[in-house]
């Protein structure tokens, strides 16, 4: 029987980041932990924030050559205050990486709160343009830049108490596409879309007895926050230089599905429309 690959590892970057500034959200632990520690290894120097104090304290100092700013996306001061700790302390900004996410309201639109449907797109929309807009302001209208917002597989798939999430992130698709517009030539502007990971956001899925979320995937297991922290730095390196308004989707292979059993290399029979449980919750876990 033919194991899975092991999951990836932190290790240096192919990509050379030196002197280069990037804003990371949502920082302190998951995805966005995991992005910020794979810039410092490639060189950068990361500027960092997320709304646990504490634990923004903890990422920091791992992080080594960071600084960080606690505090919610969802206040236009902070992100104005982010944007002001990244000039004040290296004085550019070349990189945003807008990763900070809410999956609240979790439950049926049709018993959805108001102001917790509008509290995500807050969150999830807003907090990503106005930072955006601060970056461009400060240094990238004039130097350039690249920036990407973490999206998610499921933000083109309708499945039970993710609403309110998943169509959120679906206008930060449309968002990241029009800003890829405007922006151009001089900042690039990508998405990366997760499928399930293995996070605190999304530990009720891939740590339930109930589900086998790697089952169809036909790479075997579901992902880790390196995995996605791999994609972010190609998009922004030069390697990307020509990839503007895509939507890159690191899944392990949720949309496929898989041919041949592992063990016996034989034809899988009603096999194809299982998803280990996928098709019902897509989450990045930030």
């Amino acid at each position: 029987m033919t194991s899975p690959p092991p999951s990836p590892s932190a290790s240096p970057s192919p990509y050379g980041f030196e002197g280069t500034v990037v804003i990371v959200t949502g920082a302190s632990r998951g995805i966005g932990l995991a992005v910020a520690e794979a810039f410092v290894a490639a060189g950068a120097r990361v500027c960092v924030t997320a709304r646990d104090a504490d634990g923004l304290t903890r990422a920091t100092a791992r992080l080594g050559d960071a600084v960080g700013l606690a505090g919610t996306v969802a206040d236009p001061a902070h992100l104005r205050r982010l944007t002001e700790l990244a000039m004040d302390e290296y004085g550019r900004i070349d990189v945003v990486v807008n990763n900070a996410a809410t999956n609240q309201p979790y439950g049926p639109l049709m018993d959805a709160d108001p102001d917790r449907w509008r509290e995500a797109f807050t969150v999830n929309v807003e907090a990503p343009l106005r930072l955006t807009q601060h970056a461009w302001r400060a240094w990238m209208r004039a130097h350039g830049g690249s920036v990407v917002n973490i999206c998610t597989e499921g933000a083109t798939h309708v499945g039970p108490g993710l609403g309110a999430y998943a169509t959120s992130k679906a206008a930060l698709l449309r968002l990241t596409q029009q800003l890829a517009g405007e922006l151009a030539p001089a900042v690039r502007v990508n998405s990366v879309s997760p499928g399930l990971v293995r996070t605190e956001m999304a530990r009720f899925v891939w740590d339930s007895p109930d589900q086998e979320p790697a089952a169809g995937l036909p790479l075997g297991r579901i992902g880790e926050p390196e995995d996605i922290a791999a994609a972010v730095l190609w998009l922004t390196s030069d390697a990307a230089q020509w990839i503007t308004g895509t939507d890159l989707l690191v899944d392990g292979g949720t949309r496929v599905r898989r041919a041949h059993s592992p063990q016996q290399g034989a034809p899988l029979q009603g096999h194809g429309e299982r998803r280990g449980g996928l098709a019902d919750y897509h989450l990045p876990g930030a």
